[in-house]
């Protein structure tokens, strides 16, 4: 039985399930080559198909997920989705109504469900479907929490677990706590969509002049640069109580924007930035040590956008009380159809793991097709030859203080760069991690980068290397003072990082840290996501040419072919 799970809101995409094998995962964005596509995604859906050499009559069944009013009314009226993407990402021009029309939105997403809204939504997602050619098929809908939950659950490996979900708004709720126990998964408790810890963090976003939804990781860098405020002094822990597993917000979603500005009328940027991220890092804490205490299961299982926080799931994974954390790669709404998917597939075949030892779940293009790319669309200056033990060569160019732009395999799934597309330096230098930030990347300069290291150097230089090793840079770590020198391009200026932990040593990328390893004694690299700022990951070996030639980085690397500009 093939599944097909589909997203159409923010950050769109598909994923297709097989068994308890993913065979297929991409989120719009890659390509239409929109940050964050919210459109239907019809080419992930085409794309998929053609590379699995299926047809559309192949699929039996396909899942979707959120049927709130909002929702609905963007899937009967595109038009408002697009003109709220162009909004929220700073495509268009201001105008007064712009307030307005946030404010609408948030109000939308808290309206209740009711039947006929999920119906309507069903009803539009099956007439989009059979349009673009699907006939023999059930179509299935759940609910966002549950989608957001049996991500996180059934890939997580745990056999009991928490499992907690936290974002701005889906189907009403911002979110829930559920058990793991004998692959079954059960909500005990739910967080309105009014006492939302996402919403308050994407107010403080957007009032700093960022784009919510995409932005939050600017806010969490930039707290880091600023004078500490004492807990008893920040007025903002007061937005929320928590009381056992209730979580309580002062004000309305609307209020709490006014309350907040101002708060911020009051502080400099960098120590409001502060203020809302340790406001994140108390309540949220305090709340799953107080779904530990009740439940009694000290594994937990993470998913929704909120929980893309690395300080906040360091802070989680560090409680003495808390055995091991996991975190869903694509833990915001973008992972929604894998989610949605698991959903169907374990109601109708009982499935509740998955074979998960990477994300790799995207396109792979050949040595063969590389070349023909070359040959046609090859700039003059430069120059491209074949290697055989391609990551030896690149360790040495990386060891010689150089950047290089790494292209391998299968794309990732989900946000973050995991080597196979990459961008790829040495990690002590400060100076190649602000030209990577202001010169190649063209971001703020407070960014912090990552690292990608080996286990055995990931035991030697982190100090609080605890549970399971994190693969998926999804967790912050601190860095031993004495190995901080080491890592001066990878960490934040509090000696905390997010690394990308390799257990296992047998792919290409690997070797490269092997090698990198045998040049200079540490097995840790600069890994970032290879994009410009504001572009989705590359995707097909043309994006990487095309994004090559807009920066100012001298080497790039195509599966085994290197290219040096002249």
């Amino acid at each position: 039985m093939l599944i097909l799970g589909i997203w159409d809101g923010h950050d769109s995409g598909i994923s297709i399930l097989k068994d308890n094998k993913i065979l297929f995962s991409i989120n719009e964005e890659r390509l239409s080559r929109r940050k964050l596509e919210i459109a239907f995604p019809e080419k992930s859906i085409e794309y998929a198909l053609n590379y699995l050499g299926l047809k559309k009559e192949d699929i039996e069944i396909i899942s979707f997920s959120t049927s709130e009013f909002a929702k609905t009314l963007w899937r009967a009226l595109p038009f408002l989705k697009e003109n709220y993407y162009l909004l929220r990402r700073r495509k268009k021009n201001y105008s007064s109504l712009d307030s307005f029309k946030r404010g609408f939105k948030y109000k939308a997403t808290e309206l209740q469900l009711d039947p006929l809204s999920k119906s309507i939504s069903k009803s539009l997602i099956n007439k989009k479907l059979k349009k673009l050619g699907f006939n023999n098929f059930k179509l299935f809908i759940h609910d966002h929490h549950l989608c957001h939950a049996a991500s996180a659950a059934f890939t997580s490996g745990f056999e009991k677990a928490l499992v907690i979900t936290i974002d701005g708004i889906g189907d009403t709720l911002s979110g829930t706590i559920n058990t793991l126990e004998n692959s079954k998964l059960e909500r005990i408790k739910t967080i309105s969509g009014k006492d939302s810890f996402g919403i308050f963090f994407e107010h403080v976003t957007n009032l700093m002049n960022m784009r919510e939804l995409e932005d939050e990781g600017k806010v969490m860098a930039l707290a880091n640069y600023a004078l500490k405020i004492e807990d008893e002094e920040n007025p903002l822990l007061d937005f929320f109580e928590i009381d056992g597993m209730e979580v309580k917000v002062k004000y309305g979603s609307l209020k709490t924007s006014g309350e907040l500005k101002k708060i911020f009328w009051k502080f400099p940027s960098e120590q409001f930035a502060y203020m809302a991220q340790r406001t994140l890092e108390i309540k949220i804490t305090e709340l799953i040590r107080n779904a530990v205490k009740e439940t009694g299961l000290n594994k937990i299982c993470l998913a929704g956008g909120t929980c893309s926080n690395i300080k906040v799931n360091m802070l989680i994974k560090n409680l003495p009380e808390v055995e091991d954390v996991y975190v869903f790669p694509h833990m915001g709404d973008g992972g929604l159809a894998m989610g949605s998917a698991m959903v169907t597939n374990y109601e109708l075949n009982g499935i509740s793991k998955y074979d998960f030892k990477d994300v790799y779940f995207g396109p792979r293009f050949s040595n063969d097709y590389i070349k023909i790319v070359l040959d046609r669309n090859k700039p003059k200056d430069i120059k491209y030859k074949y290697v055989n033990e391609i990551e030896k060569e690149v360790a040495k160019i990386i060891f010689e203080g150089n950047i290089v732009l790494w292209f391998q395999g299968r794309m990732e799934y989900g946000p973050r760069a995991l080597g196979n597309r990459s961008i790829l330096a040495p990690p002590h230098s400060e100076e190649i991690k602000n030209e990577l930030n202001l010169v190649q990347k063209k971001r703020v300069w407070y960014q912090p980068f990552c690292p990608t290291m080996l286990l055995d150097d990931a035991k030697e230089i982190l100090e609080d290397l605890k549970g399971t090793p994190n693969k998926f840079m999804t967790m912050g770590y601190m860095v031993k003072k004495d190995k901080q020198k080491l890592v001066k391009g990878v960490i934040n200026i509090d000696g905390s990082c997010r690394p990308q932990i390799i257990t296992d040593y047998t792919s290409r990328y690997a070797r490269l840290l092997s090698e990198y390893k045998k040049l200079t004694g540490t097995g840790i690299i600069l890994n970032t996501s290879f994009n410009l700022h504001g572009e989705p990951l590359v995707c097909s070996p043309e994006d990487a040419l095309s994004t090559f030639s807009r920066t100012k980085a001298k080497y790039l690397v195509l599966e085994n072919y290197l290219l040096i500009k002249t």
